[in-house]
């Protein structure tokens, strides 16, 4: 391959969920750099893609990206990051980014990318596409997202809450992202609108550790998974999916 920034979506958690592009472009790269929240722990990306790395011959980097929603904290880290792999790529080097979901779809990456584009427009970027956590997680509720003129929404959870009163009201399907840290005035705003039975809480899809909840009521108060989102499908319009001849242990289910 040419030499250049390869932004990689892993998926949301099952290494069989890796895109056949994916495995190929990690096995070939040169560099692998993943994201984590904390210098202690372990990136989950990297943990997916882990059995698609030769660690004898390529450079394995992982980089800190604070959990926290102040940008003047983070630049300097996306910062320095695209810097490093700027480097690396004008060095000749493949560089591969490893992102959980999609890199176009609420990904850390997208951070990276424009600090790329304002401060090192000469490197070529590949974006190779990933399942996401909210296909994934339909998935495993056997929840259709969309049929026939049904609307659907994908949003931050940390919305405005008036917007996302408006939301709930206007679509058929709301998928609710990152919805650990306002979990219980999201719960509020559902049973004013009728819909508290209407969701499933779905957290760290695609792994060892996925659970669904449905009884929502049940999550008030508590700490929350971080890789966590909540489907609410209106109009009665929840359908199982089963699936014949699926093999693996069934998702943990609670309520539905």
């Amino acid at each position: 391959m040419p030499a250049c920034l390869y932004a990689v979506g892993v998926g949301p958690g099952d290494p069989e969920l890796l895109t056949l592009k994916a495995a190929r472009v990690l096995r070939a790269a040169d560099v692998i750099v993943a994201p984590t929240g904390t210098a202690e722990a372990a990136s989950y990306a990297l943990g997916i893609v882990a059995g698609h790395l030769d660690r004898s011959r390529q450079v394995v980097l992982e980089r800190v990206f604070p959990m926290t929603c102040d940008e003047q904290e983070l630049q300097p880290h996306w910062d320095a990051t695209a810097s490093e792999m700027a480097g690396f790529v004008r060095a000749g080097r493949t560089v591969a980014f490893v992102t959980i979901g999609d890199p176009l779809l609420y990904s850390t990456f997208l951070h990276l990318l424009r600090s790329l584009h304002e401060r090192h427009a000469d490197i070529a970027v590949e974006i190779v596409p990933g399942i996401t956590s909210v296909g994934a997680a339909a998935a495993a509720a056997g929840i259709p997202l969309g049929m026939a003129a049904e609307r659907l929404a994908i949003l931050p959870a940390t919305y405005e809450e008036d917007k996302l009163r408006k939301t709930l009201l206007d679509f058929d399907c709301v998928v609710l992202m990152k919805v650990s840290r306002v979990f219980d005035q999201v719960y509020a705003l559902l049973v004013e609108l009728g819909l508290e039975r209407q969701g499933v809480f779905v957290r760290r899809v695609g792994s060892k550790e996925e659970e669904l909840v449905t009884d929502l009521a049940s999550l008030v108060g508590k700490q929350l998974d971080y890789l966590s989102l909540l489907i609410v499908k209106r109009a009665g319009a929840r359908h199982q999916v089963q699936g014949p001849g699926l093999e693996g242990p069934a998702p943990r289910i609670s309520n539905l």
